[in-house]
């Protein structure tokens, strides 16, 4: 034999084999299609539109203007002028006080950080009462996933009847000594609690829903095995259920958080970003800047960043995942 083996012959599919190529390419056929024009082909272009300046219109009148449209969001020209007058930290507060890609930036991150967390601990709380083999259960299950379902818009009309300043809410809290007197909506501090308490509301039911699913497969054995070692139920949560769900909590986590920065409908119908800009969201800045303002550049800038903040998000809780995982 020669010292180099003679390279294989590539062998030819036969005609059964490329049938059945062609039948799995058919059934995959249509959904790269509507992911390349309803994701693919609007990323690309809204990433060269946020390079350009376009009112609408002919595609003739597009401009091309570089990174304009970033040193306008980002009100460079201020910020800097307040760096070096005041320092970095002057200029850092400027930006997040009085730039609205700063204020919006903040106010997302705000909602985010305290939506995620509680919605959590309340799907969590009600999965653990609601898999127990208690009368009704199936009921309240469904009671409490239709918010889910149910319309946006009736949720938050009547949400805006019940945070009304003579509304079921105030009244509930008067009863018990509260003097706040004013409608929710209408309060620049307590507009943002209105829009986390019925994104609370709304969530939890859908990831109880997912935690229970997640309960029902820990084994029983941990649990035989944690109460002949003398943990309590306390114990018995901490050491055996949390670490069993956290997968469970990885996935409504990530979900949470991509939800929570694209939240729109929720501020727009209730609050429409205001008083003033209390509840102004980054979704909200979009959709103001392209189709009020009519300027799709400006507003395709801001979408990046928006992309940026989720994917580096996703990242990051991917990365911890992963270095839980390998220890």
């Amino acid at each position: 034999m020669s010292g180099s083996a003679e390279p294989r012959k590539k062998r030819k599919m036969s005609r059964l084999e490329r049938k059945n190529t062609l039948i799995a390419y058919s059934f995959l056929a249509p959904n790269f299609l509507g992911f390349a024009i309803f994701t693919l082909i609007p990323v690309v272009l809204s990433v060269v539109m946020s390079f350009t300046e376009w009112k609408g219109g002919s595609l003739t009148t597009m401009k091309w203007v570089g990174l304009n449209n970033y040193a306008t969001i980002f009100n460079s020209a201020k910020v800097g002028k307040q760096m070096a007058e005041n320092g970095f930290l002057s200029g850092i507060g400027y930006f997040f006080s009085k730039v609205d890609l700063g204020i919006a930036l903040k106010n997302t991150v705000f909602f985010t950080v305290v939506t995620v967390p509680l919605s959590l601990i309340c799907a969590i709380l009600l999965a653990l009462v609601l898999n127990r083999a208690v009368k009704g259960a199936v009921v309240f299950r469904a009671i409490l996933f239709f918010p889910y379902v149910a319309s946006m818009v009736a949720i938050c009309v009547c949400w805006n009847f019940m945070l009304m300043k003579n509304g079921p809410v105030n009244q509930f809290m008067m009863f018990f000594g509260s003097t706040f007197n004013k409608s929710w909506t209408a309060d620049s501090t307590m507009a943002m609690w209105a829009i986390v308490l019925v994104s609370v509301w709304r969530n939890m039911g859908y990831y109880m829903v997912i935690y229970l699913a997640a309960l029902q497969g820990v084994p029983r054995e941990l649990y035989e095995a944690a109460t002949v070692d003398g943990a309590n139920k306390m114990q018995q949560f901490f050491n055996v259920t949390l670490p069993q769900l956290r997968p469970t909590t990885f996935f409504a986590s990530i979900m949470l958080i991509i939800g929570c920065f694209k939240i729109y409908d929720t501020v727009a119908i209730m609050t429409n970003g205001g008083p003033g800009r209390a509840t102004k969201m980054l979704v909200l800045y979009i959709y103001n800047e392209a189709f009020t303002n009519f300027n799709y550049g400006v507003a395709s800038a801001i979408s990046m960043i928006l992309l940026l903040i989720v994917l580096l998000g996703t990242i990051l809780q991917f990365s911890r995942e992963n270095r839980y995982s390998n220890t």
